[in-house]
């Protein structure tokens, strides 16, 4: 580290979080590999290093002997503005070289907030924010994740998409570049075009867009015969004999997440239609028990983290779950190393389970009803009713809690105020199981309802949905706040504006590259965090572009338009969203997978869906 970077450390909070040097951190020798990759998270780096996937591919990629992969993540307001007064360019955690000495520049996109800092992260970097203005001297700059689904609204940025899961791809993107790159006529351009010919890349400027008069998209057409009209995602087949990082980075300040994370399975079995996350990771692919035990006991030696996250989905659909479990406490109780199980599933979640969880885990449990009346999550599919949830409370309740947290969504499509005074109900149903209960915790109870706003994301049933206008969220969440009378419940709802802007994000074109090159301009950085999110900058920036926000968040798409993420293949056939939509309706239920196949189409991406192995479509 360069004394001109510790002097700015000793002005900034949490130094911690720009000094590198971390146990399980890789260094190499940058002049004996031939492919350099910063991997950049736009984001904190508290919330950076708790991420699994960046975790995995930054291991992925330096298991490959020619390539060396380091970290970046976004300064915070107080260490950019000190990095502006000295011109100092943003460089990578392991090597402290400026991004402008990498081959390939790489963000991992997880949500649609994040947008903005890329491009605050690039002119940190001294990195032209637009494709078209970086030539062969400028890196390569690549993207993936969830948000990257629909890449459309960052495709003038990008040179390059990572479509889907990145263990497998990502090392042969290298290997392509580090062949062409010992060719004497190596160009960006060149290689550009060969990757577009990998399955799971897509190359935005080789693709032209026209739209019409009315502001939908008119066509998509590749400019070459020998790339793909519609870019198929990547997954892994097999987990158990993938890469898993067993000696991971151990920061030195608290992260969002410092605890060992066993990812169980991808995918998801249940159907919910609103969730983008439940279509884009199927099909459905378990790592087995034995696979999961040994790794917990390897991070936990290399580690020794006090804590066991079994990450998922949905974890109670976890098929060897007690099998896990049993493994794991034969030493965790032990060693005093506690078991969390995230994203509990009020209709699967039982004695047995709590039983195996509540010596080591003390905290309060979190369900997700979403919505507060039965006929409304019939409609979303959530498949589950009040008396599940009302049981799962009560379990909970035997065994000593007293504080439970509910997730709802306001929005959603179907929904009335009824559906809204129900969310009250269904919290006041809880405190009331819980005085009812006989074996309760001799302590008030605390119930807390948390409703964000309905965003219609690519890739679900609910695509072509319009998100309510501001003013009617507004009204809904004013109404639910009357509704709640009850001193133990508390209510915590999220910002309509912020939501606004994610929803056209989501669902947006190419046009809105402009739009966000001009927030930027205006100052528009960490919309994922409350104290930054700037609504008014980003009103005139849509304003200053011309382009109207109610398009792409508050209009029905017509179920026969071109979607601008039509050009991805997400597994997901279009044909069962729409048969989603429609049965939403009717309030009508479709099945989880282990109920019987519903055809969604995504066991023709391989990998032997662990619930409808070899299916013909």
């Amino acid at each position: 580290m360069n004394e001109k970077i510790e002097a700015i450390l000793r002005k900034v909070s949490k130094p911690g979080r720009y000094i590198g040097g971390e146990y399980g951190e890789i260094l190499k020798d940058k002049n004996s590999v031939n492919c350099r990759w910063a991997f950049c998270f736009p984001d904190t780096y508290e919330i950076g290093m708790s991420n699994l996937g960046m975790r995995i591919l930054y291991g992925v990629l330096n298991e490959q002997p020619d390539v060396w992969c380091e970290r970046c993540y976004a300064p915070w307001p107080d260490m950019a503005e000190k990095m502006r007064e000295e011109q100092m360019p943003l460089w990578a955690l392991e090597s402290g070289d400026p991004l402008t000495s990498f081959d390939i520049v790489a963000f991992t996109l997880q949500y649609e907030q994040a947008f903005s800092n890329v491009l605050y992260m690039l002119e940190l970097a001294g990195i032209p924010a637009k494709s078209c203005d970086r030539g062969e001297d400028w890196p390569i700059l690549i993207a993936g994740g969830p948000a990257t689904y629909n890449p459309e609204p960052v495709a003038d940025f990008f040179d390059v998409f990572s479509i889907g899961e990145g263990e497998e791809a990502l090392p042969e993107f290298s290997k392509l570049y580090i062949k062409m790159r010992k060719e004497e006529n190596f160009s960006k351009e060149n290689f550009l075009h060969e990757a577009a010919k990998i399955p799971g890349f897509y190359v935005p400027s080789l693709y032209t867009w026209s739209f019409k008069e009315d502001g939908t998209v008119a066509s998509v057409t590749p400019k070459y015969d020998d790339i793909p009209r519609k870019i198929s995602k990547r997954i892994v087949k097999d987990l158990d004999g993938v890469y898993y990082p067993t000696r991971p980075l151990i920061p030195y300040i608290e992260t969002v997440h410092d605890r060992i994370m066993l990812e169980t399975f991808r995918g998801c079995i249940r159907g919910c239609r609103f969730c983008q996350a439940c279509m884009i990771y199927r099909p459905v692919r378990e790592k087995s028990s034995e696979t999961l035990a040994r790794q917990a006991k390897i991070l936990f030696e290399n580690t020794g983290y006090d804590e066991i996250s079994l990450t998922s989905l949905s974890i109670s659909d976890y098929t060897q779950l007690f099998e896990l479990t049993d493994k794991l406490l034969s030493w965790t109780e032990k060693e005093k190393v506690s078991i969390s199980l995230p994203s509990q599933r009020v209709d699967a979640f039982t004695k047995e389970l709590m039983e195996r969880i509540s010596s080591v885990r003390k905290s309060g449990l979190t369900f997700a009803p979403e919505a507060g009346t039965q006929r409304l999550r019939d409609a979303i599919n959530k498949c589950v009713t009040e008396e599940d949830l009302l049981k799962a409370c009560n379990v909970a309740f035997d065994y000593g809690k007293n504080t439970v947290k509910l997730y709802f969504m306001c929005g959603l499509p179907t929904e009335t105020m009824e559906d809204i005074e129900g969310i009250a109900k269904l919290a006041e149903s809880v405190v009331e199981a819980y005085y009812q209960n006989p074996n309760r915790p001799r302590m008030a109870p605390t119930v807390t309802v948390s409703v964000s706003c309905f965003i219609p994301k690519p890739f679900t049933p609910f695509q072509w949905e319009a998100q309510d206008d501001m003013e009617t969220l507004e009204k809904k969440q004013a109404h639910l706040k009357s509704c709640i009378k009850n001193k133990h419940v508390r209510y915590t709802w999220h910002d309509a504006r912020g939501s606004l802007v994610e929803a056209a994000l989501a669902k947006g074109d190419r046009r809105l590259s402009k739009v966000l090159l001009r927030a930027h301009e205006l100052g528009v950085k960490f919309d994922a965090w409350e104290e930054y999110f700037d609504f008014d900058k980003w009103m005139k920036a849509f304003e200053d572009c011309s382009v109207d926000i109610r398009f792409y968040a508050n209009r029905v798409i017509g179920e026969d338009e071109i979607l601008p993420w039509d050009i991805i293949d997400c597994g997901v056939d279009k044909r069962f969203l729409l048969s989603e939509r429609h049965k939403a309706y009717r309030s009508e239920t479709t099945g989880n997978c282990k109920e019987g196949c519903a055809g969604c189409g995504a066991s023709k991406m391989g990998g032997n869906c662990t619930w409808c192995p070899g299916r013909p479509e």
